[in-house]
């Protein structure tokens, strides 16, 4: 059964808070105030379901990449036996379940707070989004199988995490708010850079797989990841520049930007552990830059 650092780890629950914090920057940045009342009910639904829906997906991937693991995460929960096939089957599924069960409640609150239920339908729309780019990511027998694609896989890991700050504004009915947009994009950017480095990292158990970085090269997949990372700044830079955020806040992100120009040197070193490491610092300290940013 393992125990419960076992399934801490086998879910990757610290990550999953990533989502959690996501789903409110979603709902603070469409606010431009903390959520009260029903909206914080309705955000505090929608984070739990994003919360649960990450750690169904992140269990998913290790009893789908079992043998892969022995070789590259031999400590897992999975591939040490700790927990077995079956016991993390069943917390899969229910994990999958309380992430709907989540969203249907948050529907139900949503539905006595407007006249036109239709205005919340985008955020339904987003979890089937998300859980067609799982299915399509993680099969190769039936669908598209994009974890063997490259930089499609990559890619579309990277929409989904984007997609938790638009779950946040949708379940307060404003999915197209640009600030939560502009959010989209930056996680899209970060996230893919990152993936890229994580693939670089694992090459050493990945023979046989299609990943980008098995296909050009590490050096070549560093050189992209970093490309990114430059896009990524100019993508945080412009809704300052554009009038989006105020642009005396920019330096809430100070941090956050230090943290993104720091990567270069572990990429020129071929540090990747340490490149995503910092990759995901910068992220976070992102997220905080512009919470404060919207609500100084």
């Amino acid at each position: 059964m393992g125990t419960v650092r076992d399934w801490l780890g086998l879910f990757r629950a610290g990550n999953c808070i990533t989502g959690f914090v996501g789903v409110f920057l979603g709902a603070i940045l469409t606010l431009e105030d903390l959520p009260s009342g029903n909206n914080l009910r309705i955000t505090t639904l929608l984070a739990l379901s994003v919360y649960s829906f990450m750690a169904s997906w992140n269990a998913l991937n290790d009893y789908l990449d079992l043998e892969i693991d022995k070789i590259n995460r031999p400590d897992r929960p999975l591939p040490s036996g700790r927990i077995s096939k079956s016991v993390a089957l069943t917390g899969i599924i229910v994990t999958c379940l309380i992430s709907f069960t989540s969203l249907f409640v948050a529907a139900s609150i949503a539905n006595g707070m407007t006249d036109n239920f239709a205005d919340w339908y985008p955020t339904i729309g987003i979890w089937f989004l998300a859980l067609a780019l799982l299915v399509n990511y993680e099969d190769d027998r039936v669908l598209l199988g994009l974890k063997d694609k490259g930089l499609p896989g990559n890619l579309a890991i990277s929409i989904s995490v984007g997609l938790v700050v638009l779950f946040g504004a949708a379940g307060l009915f404003d999915p197209l708010n640009e600030r939560a947009l502009s959010l989209f994009v930056i996680g899209i950017l970060y996230n893919l850079s990152r993936e890229i480095v994580k693939d670089v990292e694992d090459m050493g158990g990945d023979e046989g797989r299609n990943t980008y970085a098995m296909r050009v090269g590490a050096d070549k997949a560093r050189t992209t990841s970093w490309v990114i990372l430059l896009l990524t700044l100019v993508a945080l830079l412009t809704p300052f520049a554009i009038g989006i955020f105020e642009l005396s806040h920019l330096i809430f992100l100070t941090p956050g930007l230090f943290a993104l120009m720091s990567v270069k040197k572990h990429i020129l070193r071929r540090e990747d552990t340490a490149a995503s490491r910092l990759i995901k610092i910068s992220m976070t300290l992102t997220m905080v830059g512009l919470i404060l940013a919207v609500l100084m």
